[in-house]
């Protein structure tokens, strides 16, 4: 039975990590140690899992007395971005296994820091590179090594995240480049993860525009120039659209009392930290609409586009070859779209001949069913009996940092940036366990 620590008692690792650990998969892992920068998070993660209290904590700088106190095999990474690099590096140093939540690193530079330290490291580091595990996302990847459409030779790729979630990431810490990386590196390294695993390719080249159109002081959406306001407590919200989108007049004192009695737990749980900051303060520096296009290294080309204030969520895919296309539209959260669904289907197309449609079995569980599978993996084995890889490594979590990293660069330089300037190691050459 292997022993995992856990560095960052976020609310993701909370979900994603230590109650699967606690209730599914007890009689196969034993959760050890709990470290955070924030003694108050261990009290929250107590509160939603009681079995926790009786778990080791530690203070943010005691990693090597937690390491040798507790004998972990495995340390779990899902902390704040910008805190991911060093948590891995100290556990490759001590030759331990890592896991760890998207992205990998804030930066191409520190993608690959770890990636030459785990060459020298006994320890391997998984990447939770979740959608890769959604049923639909798995069909492709068996369509696509079928060759069902031939030679791959472009994706056209458009995702959408609605005034609900894309405003939340201006409301908390993802809103500063030094702590996130920005939303190409937070957000989009899972979608070119992704292509690059449905395509086998590599990314060499980037071009990409990208703007704040929607958040910031300078929204025309901002009913006030005034920094420092928390939608618990504002006084102009019933003028702000994203505010009222979600919050009827009807029950504001309700909504306010809750959000107040949020805060208060915030604040409680989580010191100096509040998840209703508002989305239009000028400190925001961080992009809120990308389109790029990226050239791989076998051909294949991606034009890609995300908007993070829109009507609904979901995304659209087309993949062409030459023997066909696929094609495929999804919702996410169904419940917030202002208008009915159709249930996401696949499509091929065929150059010559008849449209096939293809209905995915689906399953339960968070990003589209992907959650509890990619958990078997990381606490049962990858399952020995898929004819492909699906759990990626720190070259895969490299190449989508820096991927993300060049769509910032090209977007803020006017130019092309070639990944390779940025990632400047040959990280297929390296990269060999």
């Amino acid at each position: 039975m292997k022993r995992y620590v856990v560095c960052g008692v976020s609310n993701r690792a909370i979900s994603m990590f230590i109650a699967p650990m606690i209730y599914r998969f007890a009689g196969h892992c034993q959760l050890v140690g709990l470290l955070d920068i924030d003694a108050k998070r261990f009290d929250v993660c107590a509160e939603r899992i009681p079995e926790t209290k009786a778990i080791p904590t530690y203070e943010n700088h005691q990693f090597e007395f937690m390491v040798q106190e507790e004998k972990p095999d495995v340390v779990i990474v899902a902390g704040r971005d910008d805190t991911h690099v060093e948590y891995i590096l100290e556990a490759l140093s001590l030759n331990l296994d890592v896991i760890v939540e998207k992205p990998l690193a804030t930066s191409a530079e520190d993608s690959e820091r770890i990636v030459k330290a785990e060459q020298q490291s006994k320890g391997k580091v998984i990447v939770t590179f979740n959608y890769r595990y959604s049923p639909y996302h798995l069909k492709i990847k068996e369509l696509l090594l079928e060759g069902k459409i031939g030679k791959i030779t472009s994706v056209d790729l458009n995702w959408y995240i609605d005034t609900f979630h894309g405003s939340s990431y201006f409301q908390r810490w993802n809103r500063l480049r030094e702590r996130s990386g920005g939303l190409s590196i937070h957000k989009s390294s899972h979608h070119f993860d992704l292509v690059s695993w449905w395509l086998d390719q590599r990314p060499l080249q980037v071009f990409a525009y990208g703007d704040r159109f929607y958040y910031g002081d300078n929204s025309e959406h901002n009913p006030e120039k005034e920094d420092g306001r928390f939608c618990g407590t504002c006084q102009v919200r019933q003028r702000c659209t994203y505010y009222t989108r979600w919050n009827s007049r009807s029950n504001s004192q309700e909504v306010q009392d809750d959000h107040i009695s949020m805060n208060k737990r915030s604040r409680d749980g989580y010191s100096n930290y509040r998840p209703d900051q508002c989305i239009y303060d000028s400190e925001i520096n961080i992009e809120d609409a990308y389109t790029a296009t990226v050239k791989y290294d076998r051909g294949a080309i991606l034009s890609y586009s995300i908007n993070f204030s829109l009507p609904y969520e979901g995304y659209r895919l087309a993949i062409n070859g030459t023997k066909g296309r696929i094609e495929t539209m999804e919702y996410h959260a169904p419940s917030r779209v202002p208008f009915p669904t159709p249930r996401q289907t696949i499509d091929y197309f065929p150059l010559f001949g008849a449209k096939e449609t293809i209905h995915v079995v689906e399953r339960e569980g968070g990003h589209g069913g992907g959650d509890p599978v990619i958990q078997e993996d990381l606490f049962l084995g990858e399952d020995p009996h898929r004819p492909y890889d699906v759990l990626s490594g720190s070259e895969d979590g490299a190449y989508a940092v820096a991927t993300g990293e060049a769509v910032w660069k090209s977007a803020t330089m006017n130019q092309p940036i070639n990944v390779d300037d940025i990632l400047t190691i040959n990280l297929r050459d390296v990269h060999q366990k």
